[in-house]
């Protein structure tokens, strides 16, 4: 028996298929045909990539040189600081380390040649076990603050919270820190007697022989003034009884360091305030300045850059591509070369669809090209300049790239719906412009209110531009977060979700109106 093959109706699926790939070709051929298009697009990847090395050219304060701006780095990889004033002895394996804090106090520096007095909140004084005294090894520590109550933290990111209330002469806590092993138990205690455990901290591999101490350190105080929000150096001083301990402690005399050599990058010593300890009795009074928490950005960050400033240039490139994605639907309506396009195909939204494709395309290739060529470069150069740049992980900095790709292929997309819509260049590139470019400016430029910018990148298009934030945030650690530094209201594929979600809008109508009515 012979079988028989029957064709297939011409609107079956395969040749739907056929018939859209060989649309697809043909948009891609008109637009690789134009040559304005596409030596726009180069120019497009130049400016993205020129912009950025250019928007963080500028030579390092103070002469510093290469090699001397590296962030110490913590367990966990992360930016961390570590400066804080320390009067330590070696712990051999398991112990207990328990003192009484009679005060917490602190003294700023006003910026106009006085101090005032006054503890900063997240000024620390207590219990800490550390692994060595290099930055960024393990450590757990039981404290006071300023302003939180008492705080059980451990390898910079991890923070708990104990009972509230400020120490004072009249209402000192008592810390005790115990090590199990690779264990570490935070209590207090107001009556020495009945005892609260704040937390635990689990160091795996914690080295035998550790560091054991008191330590005091302070971060900057924050000043807000007419200019804004600016940071002061600060100190904090702890007032402490006679230490109790228990295990394998060292003979040797208690020993002061300063962490770090300095205050770091989150605070600061002047000639007036400076650290250091003295014997009080049996006791100690332990000055420092610092922090030990992980680097965030903002004013307390220092002289450094993150990712994203790299990337600076991806809105000069986004004008472009947005003014290429218009023109390649608007430049068919003015020449009146749609309706042969419409004629060859006559399912229209397979047209928009197919033009939608090679111009996201397009635009994600040239936003994948100039993040992956600028942020290397950019990082290089800013290191052998002398300036500090925030480490991300490998995941980070691949989200980073592919997601600057798909912000500059939603916004080509937008562009295209845009201009089917209105039909008109100029006024469509006029209003994708000021829907995505514009806000993203003034919202990161400091000019406007912070609660007025994070509704900009909340409700605008420009939200798509958090796909490229790379700054984390703690509610244990001072700074500013606002957009002007770097810290965007929405995460980043949220952000990137709203500017999808106003391309899809202006696809989706582009398509209802290219049906409904003739070209």
């Amino acid at each position: 028996m012979t079988a028989t093959l029957t064709p297939r109706p011409p609107g079956a699926r395969p040749a739907e298929r056929g018939g859209f790939l060989r649309t697809l070709h043909a948009e891609w051929t008109k637009f690789r045909t134009v040559r304005g298009w596409v030596l726009a697009m180069a120019g497009a990847l130049l400016v993205t990539i020129v912009v950025g090395l250019l928007g963080t050219a500028a030579p390092a304060p103070g002469g510093r040189g290469a090699g001397s701006a590296s962030y110490p780095k913590g367990p966990g990889g992360q930016a961390v600081n570590d400066s804080f004033y320390f009067i330590h002895k070696t712990l051999t394996g398991d112990g207990t380390l328990t003192v009484a804090l009679q005060s917490l106090t602190g003294v700023a520096d006003t910026g106009t040649g006085t101090t005032a007095k006054g503890v900063q909140p997240w000024a620390k004084a207590g219990i800490i076990v550390k692994e060595s005294l290099t930055q960024g090894s393990p450590y757990a520590a039981v404290m006071a603050t300023g302003g939180h109550g008492v705080r059980m933290q451990y390898d910079y990111t991890h923070d708990t919270a104990g009972p509230s209330g400020k120490v004072s002469q009249d209402s000192p806590r008592r810390l005790r820190l115990v090590r199990s092993g690779d264990t570490l138990t935070g209590s207090t205690s107001t009556d020495g007697s009945h005892w609260t455990t704040v937390g635990q901290a689990k160091l795996p591999g914690l080295a035998r022989t550790v560091q054991a101490g008191l330590f005091a350190t302070s971060p900057q105080a924050q000043q807000d003034t007419a200019a804004g929000t600016g940071f002061s150096p600060a100190v904090a001083t702890g007032t402490f009884g006679r230490p109790a301990l228990t295990g394998r402690w060292s003979r040797s005399a208690w020993s002061g360091t300063q962490v770090g050599g300095d205050a770091g990058t989150s605070g600061s010593y002047t000639n007036t305030l400076q650290g250091g300890f003295t014997r009080t009795g049996g006791g100690f009074t332990v000055t420092g300045a610092g922090d030990i928490a992980p680097v965030v950005g903002g004013p307390v960050m220092g002289v450094g850059f993150s990712v994203e400033n790299f990337l600076v240039g991806t809105f000069a490139g986004l004008i472009v591509m947005i003014a290429v994605g218009t023109v390649f639907i608007t430049g068919e309506y003015r020449h009146g070369l749609l309706r042969t396009t419409m004629t060859t195909t006559p399912l229209r939204g397979r047209v928009l669809g197919a033009k939608a494709l090679v111009a996201g395309g397009i635009a994600f290739a040239i936003g994948l090209a100039g993040a992956a060529i600028t942020l290397p470069l950019g990082e290089r150069s800013a290191l052998d300049r002398g300036f500090h740049v925030f480490p991300v992980t490998s995941a980070t900095e691949v989200r980073v790239i592919v997601g600057t790709g798909l912000l500059c292929a939603a916004a080509a997309v937008l562009a295209l719906g845009t201009g089917a819509l209105l039909r008109r260049s100029a006024t469509a590139v006029a209003l994708v412009i000021a829907s995505i470019v514009l806000p993203f400016l003034l919202a990161t430029s400091g000019v406007l209110p912070p609660g007025v910018s994070q509704w900009l990148l909340r409700v605008t298009p420009a939200a798509g531009f958090a796909i490229q934030q790379t700054l984390p945030q703690y509610a244990q650690v001072l700074s500013v977060y606002e957009p002007s530094t770097g810290y965007y209201p929405l995460t980043p594929w949220a952000g990137l979700a709203v500017l999808c979600a106003y391309a899809a809008l202006a696809f989706g109508l582009a398509v209802v109106r290219l049906r409904g009515r003739d070209v």
